[in-house]
C-alpha cells in the first residue's frame, strides 16, 4: 500500500500536466464555439494588419555578466528560463528564491535556518545560500555585478528585494564566461529601472506570524533621463518559537539614454535582522512542532553599496560596455549553543577541554560548571570592489553572421573577521522544556577561542565568446575563461600563527557548444563546458583534521586544499507553438545533463550539538546528471497561464572514501568514520521534482491562481552513506488571488500550504542527549511552514 501511495504521489502531477498540455494543444487547434466562426470570417476578409497571424516575439538573452552580448535562445546551447516584474508579482511569494524553487525546472530550496530570507538554493544539485559551511556551486549577478560574498562566495539573499527585480535569468551549466562558483549554472537578475518600469505603485500586506510588509516604488523617464526609487520594509514574528525578523531595503537607479549610448547608476542600502533556529530534534518535533532546539541564531547584515554600467556603440556593429562597483557588508553572527565542555573528572565544578584541560577566561579563571552554554559571536565586514570592460563585435566573419565578445575583470576583496566565545546558561521558555534559550552577556569569555584576522581575496579574468552561424539553422558557439584567484590570510592577534598563508590557483576553462533549429518549434542544443571554483577563505583556514574548526567562528589551521573543477554535458529539444491570437500558445523543452565535479570539497563533522565542528577536505569526484523537462503556455484566448515541470536527478559520490561523522550511529566507535561508497547518493536533494501551476483571469480585473510542489524523500547531512534513511517525501499547494477595482486599486490574497502540510525539506544528524537525555534519535529536521494567509493592498498613482 505505502508503494502504491508513492506511486500515485510520483504519477499524478505528471498526469495533471499531461492533461493540462493536452488542453493547451486543444486550444491551439481549435478555438472553441464562436471564437472558431470568427475566425472562419476572418478568413474570409483581406488581410489586414489586425488579421494577419502574429509571429513569436525573439526572446534574447545576455550571453555575459556585461549587457551588449545577446543572442536568441534558440541560439544558446545551454538550458534557459526566466522570470520578469509580472510573474513575481502575480506569484505574490516573500522572496525571489521562492518563486524560482515553485516555477523553474531543476530548481529546490533547502529551509537550513528555518528563515523565509535564509533558504538554500539548489539548482541541479548545486547551491547558493547564505550560510558558511555550503559547498557554493552557483553565482549570483544582480546588473552585472557578482554578489556572492568575499568569505565564503555566499549570497545574502535578504539584501536583494524582489519588488526591485525587473527580470531574472536562470542560465544551466559550467558555463566559463561567467566566472567563479558557475559550476552548475548562474542566476543573472537584472533591476528594475525608470524606462522598462514607470510609474508609481504602494504596496501593504498583513497576516499570518505577525507578517507585515510595506512597499513604495517609482520610476519614471523624459525620454533621456530616468530614475527609479524603492523603499521595502518587512516584519514578522514568525511562526516558529523565538524567531522574530525584520529586514529594510533601498534602492535607487538613475539612468541616461542617448543615441548609441546608455548608462545607470544603481544605489542600495539594506538592514536586516533574521533569526533562524534551523534544525530540531526529531523527537523534539514530535511533540511541539513549533519548538527550537537552541536559541537564538541571529544574522545581522548591513549593506551599501554603488555600481554604474554604461553602454556605448562604436559603430554599427561593435558595442563597448563596462561595470564599476563597490560593495560594503557587514555581518554579525550570534549563535546560542549547547556547549562541548564537560565537568571536569577530578572537579565537577569546573568545566574541562576535549584534552581534560580545565577552561580558562580572560581573567585567568577557570570556567564554572554552572555555565553550559555557549554564545558565539562573530563578525565579517567585507568589502569589495571592481569591475569589467567588454567589447562585442557583431560584424560577419567569412561572410557568416557571427557575434564576438571579449572582456576582462577584476574583483579585489578585503575581510576583517573576529570572533569570540562567551559562556553562557541554558534558560527554559515559556514552553519548557522545549525551545531553550542561551543567557546574554555574561561578561565571561574563552580566549583560547577567539579569532581576529584579516583576507584579501583578488580574482582577475579573461574571457571570450563567439557565436558563428553556420546556416541560417546551425550555429556553433565556442566559449573560454582564464581565471587566476590569490587568497591572502593574517591572523591579526598573533595567537594563531597557523592561519597564515598564500594560496594562488588558476586555470583555462573551455566550452563549445551548437544548436539546430528545424523550426521555431523545434530546437536542438548540446553543448560541454567546465568551470572552476577556488577553496573559499572560510574553507582554507579549516582544512585540517588536526585543528577542527566550529562555523563559522574559529578557524585553526590551513593545509591547502585543491580547486574544484566541473565538466559538464548537456543537450536537449525545445520549441514554442504559436496560435494566431498569442505567439507563446505552448514552450516545451525536454534535455539531458550531466555534470561531474573534481577534487569537490565537504564539510566533515568532528563533533557539535548539530555537527558544527569540523573541517573541509576534498573528496575526490561527485557527479549530478539528470533530466529536466517543462510545459508553458497559454489557452481561452490568454487568460489561462499555466506551467508543468519534473526533474530527476541523480546526485551521486564517484569516488569511495572515510568521512567523519561524529553523529552518525553507524560512525566507528573509535575513529568517528563512516564509508562512503562510490554510487552513494549527495543529502538534502531530491531525486524527483514536480510542480504544476496555473493562473486564471475569470473576468475582467480577477484573476485566481495556485501552484502545487511534490519533492521526493531524501538523505540528512552528516548520513553520505545513506545509513539512517531518507527524510519523507511531501507535497505542497498554495492558492493566490488578486482583484483590480480600476487603474488605481488592486487588492490580492494568498494562502501557502493550503492543507497544512507537515513536512521538512532540510535535515542532519544531531546529538540532542545533553539537553534530552532520552532523545537517542540523531535525526535533526527543519520543519516546513504551517499554512499562513495573507491580504494586501495596492494603490497605483
Amino acid at each position: 500500500m505505502a508503494s502504491n501511495r508513492t506511486l500515485l504521489r510520483a504519477t499524478l502531477p505528471s498526469c495533471i500536466a499531461l492533461a493540462m498540455a493536452c488542453l493547451s494543444w486543444a486550444a491551439v487547434a481549435a478555438p472553441p464555439g464562436d471564437a472558431a466562426a470568427a475566425d472562419r470570417a476572418d478568413a474570409a476578409q483581406p488581410a489586414t494588419a489586425s488579421s494577419a497571424t502574429q509571429l513569436p516575439a525573439v526572446e534574447v538573452i545576455a550571453v555575459t555578466p556585461s549587457p551588449g552580448a545577446q543572442l536568441p535562445v534558440d541560439m544558446l546551447p545551454y538550458s534557459v528560463q526566466g522570470l520578469d516584474a509580472g510573474q513575481l508579482q502575480r506569484a505574490q511569494t516573500l522572496g525571489m528564491t521562492d518563486l524560482l524553487n515553485r516555477r523553474l525546472a531543476g530548481v529546490t530550496i533547502n529551509e537550513a535556518q528555518g528563515n523565509p530570507l535564509q533558504p538554500d538554493l539548489q539548482f541541479r544539485g548545486f547551491t547558493a545560500t547564505p550560510l558558511l559551511g555550503g559547498s557554493e556551486g552557483m553565482s549570483v549577478y544582480v546588473d552585472g555585478v557578482r554578489v556572492n560574498e568575499v568569505f565564503g562566495d555566499t549570497v545574502n539573499w535578504d539584501l536583494i528585494p524582489q519588488d526591485g527585480i525587473g527580470k531574472m535569468t536562470l542560465i544551466s551549466g559550467a558555463n566559463p564566461v561567467f566566472g567563479l562558483n558557475t559550476l552548475g549554472g548562474v542566476l543573472d537578475i537584472a533591476s528594475k529601472n525608470g524606462f522598462t518600469d514607470p510609474g508609481t505603485q504602494a504596496r501593504f500586506t498583513t497576516g499570518s506570524y505577525g507578517r507585515n510588509q510595506t512597499t513604495f516604488e517609482s520610476g519614471g523617464n523624459d525620454g533621456q533621463w530616468g530614475y527609479y526609487l524603492l523603499a521595502d520594509h518587512f516584519e514578522e514574528g514568525g511562526w516558529r518559537d523565538a524567531s522574530h525578523s525584520n529586514a529594510k531595503n533601498f534602492m535607487g537607479t538613475l539612468s541616461w539614454r542617448g543615441q548609441g549610448a546608455s548608462v545607470d547608476l544603481h544605489l542600495s542600502h539594506a538592514d536586516t535582522d533574521l533569526t533562524g533556529n534551523g534544525t530540531v530534534p526529531v523527537q523534539e518535533l514530535a511533540l511541539r512542532r513549533k519548538s527550537v532546539f537552541t536559541a537564538p541564531d541571529n544574522t545581522r547584515n548591513h549593506l551599501n553599496g554603488i555600481s554604474a554600467q554604461g553602454s556605448f556603440d562604436l559603430g554599427a556593429d561593435t558595442v563597448l560596455t563596462a561595470t564599476l562597483y563597490g560593495r560594503h557588508v557587514d555581518t554579525r553572527s550570534y549563535n546560542g549553543d549547547d556547549t562541548d565542555f564537560d565537568e571536569c573528572d577530578d572537579n565537577d565544578d569546573i568545566l574541562c577541554d576535549d584534552d581534560g584541560e580545565p577552561v580558562i577566561d580572560q581573567n585567568g579563571d577557570t570556567l564554572p560548571s554552572t555555565y553550559n552554554a555557549i554564545n558565539n559571536i562573530g563578525q565579517r565586514r567585507q568589502r569589495s570592489v571592481g569591475g569589467s570592460v567588454q567589447l562585442v563585435f557583431k560584424q560577419p566573419l567569412f561572410g557568416l553572421d557571427n557575434q564576438f565578445a571579449v572582456g576582462v575583470d577584476l574583483d579585489h576583496g578585503r575581510l576583517d573577521y573576529s570572533s569570540v566565545l562567551q559562556a553562557a546558561v541554558l534558560l527554559p521558555g515559556p514552553y519548557a522544556p522545549f525551545s531553550v534559550s542561551t543567557s546574554d552577556d555574561s561578561g565571561i569569555y574563552v580566549p583560547d577561542a577567539a579569532l581576529q584576522t584579516h583576507v584579501t581575496d583578488v580574482s582577475r579574468g579573461i574571457y571570450f565568446t563567439d557565436t558563428l552561424s553556420l546556416t541560417d539553422r546551425l550555429a556553433l558557439t565556442a566559449s573560454g575563461r582564464y581565471n587566476h584567484t590569490r587568497v591572502t590570510i593574517d591572523d591579526v592577534s598573533g595567537q594563531h600563527p597557523d592561519l597564515d598563508g598564500r594560496h594562488g590557483f588558476q586555470r583555462f576553462n573551455p566550452a563549445l557548444g551548437l544548436t539546430y533549429r528545424w523550426s521555431p518549434a523545434l530546437n536542438f542544443y548540446a553543448g560541454y563546458s567546465e568551470s572552476t571554483r577556488a577553496p573559499t577563505p572560510v574553507e582554507l583556514t579549516c582544512a585540517s583534521p588536526d585543528a577542527p574548526c566550529l562555523l563559522p567562528n574559529d578557524f585553526l589551521s590551513d593545509p591547502s586544499l585543491k580547486q574544484v573543477v566541473a565538466k559538464s554535458w548537456e543537450a536537449g529539444l525545445r520549441g514554442r507553438i504559436a496560435r494566431q491570437d498569442d505567439p507563446d500558445a505552448l514552450r516545451w523543452e525536454i534535455g539531458l545533463f550531466r555534470t561531474t565535479n573534481e577534487h569537490d570539497i565537504l564539510f566533515q563533522a568532528v563533533g557539535g550539538a548539530q555537527s558544527n565542528q569540523g573541517f573541509y577536505a576534498n573528496v575526490g569526484e561527485t557527479r549530478r546528471q539528470g533530466v529536466q523537462a517543462s510545459l508553458s503556455g497559454r489557452s481561452f484566448g490568454g487568460r489561462l497561464d499555466w506551467y508543468a515541470n519534473y526533474t530527476w536527478l541523480d546526485a551521486t559520490f564517484r569516488t569511495a572514501f572515510d568521512e567523519s561523522s561524529a553523529n552518525s550511529p553507524y560512525a566507528d566507535p573509535n575513529t568517528g568514520l563512516i564509508r562512503v561508497q562510490r554510487g552513494d547518493r549527495l543529502p538534502n536533494l531530491p531525486k524527483e521534482v514536480f510542480k504544476l501551476g496555473a493562473d486564471w483571469s475569470i473576468v475582467q480585473g480577477l484573476s485566481v491562481g495556485g501552484d502545487v510542489l511534490t519533492n521526493s524523500g531524501q538523505y540528512l547531512r552528516g548520513d553520505e552513506s545513506n545509513q539512517v534513511g531518507k527524510i519523507g517525501g511531501f507535497t505542497v499547494a498554495n492558492l493566490h488571488a488578486s482583484y483590480r477595482f480600476d487603474t488605481h486599486w488592486r487588492v490580492f490574497a494568498r494562502v501557502d500550504n493550503v492543507f497544512d502540510r507537515h513536512y521538512a525539506d532540510f535535515g542532519m544528524l544531531g546529538d540532542a542527549t545533553d539537553l534530552f537525555p532520552g532523545f537517542t534519535d540523531t535525526r535533526f529536521v527543519t520543519p516546513g511552514a504551517r499554512r499562513g494567509e495573507w491580504i494586501g493592498a495596492e494603490w497605483t498613482f
